[in-house]
């Protein structure tokens, strides 16, 4: 299958809010991550990432999840010049990994998933702001 962040960023989004409504906690912030991690490389496109032919990024280091994604993306856009699109320095991602989907439910909480929510919600936002400024 074509890989296709966009999409992925905006399906992870709305199965997280979902997902915390309903108080499920866990799979709210591993959503909320994967969201952010989407939404992250679909901008580093933008800001010139390489892809491979099924739309993943090309290069290794590329290849990275919602908490070391949030570091890519500044590399990317620091060489566009791009202010309006710059993230905050403190990464909301640091203590989330991709592993923690093996985790035990009882490890995750509101203000965890909340935490993510947020960082996600800044992403959404970018988003939003390149679709509306015509880069996506």
């Amino acid at each position: 299958m074509k890989t296709d962040f966009l999409d992925a960023h905006h399906r992870h989004w709305e199965d997280a809010e979902l997902l915390f409504a309903a108080s499920r906690w866990a799979n709210a912030d591993h959503l909320y991550g994967l969201a952010a991690e989407c939404g992250l490389k679909r901008l580093m496109i933008v800001f010139g990432m390489p892809v491979n032919s099924s739309g993943a990024p090309a290069l290794t280091i590329d290849r990275v999840h919602a908490d070391q994604a949030w570091v890519r993306y500044e590399v990317y856009r620091s060489g566009r010049g791009s202010a309006k699109y710059q993230l905050s320095s403190s990464n909301p991602f640091n203590g989330w990994r991709i592993g923690q989907r093996y985790a035990n439910r009882a490890n995750f909480n509101k203000a965890r998933a909340q935490a993510h929510r947020k960082g996600a919600e800044k992403v959404r936002n970018l988003i939003e702001e390149a679709v509306k400024d015509g880069w996506i």
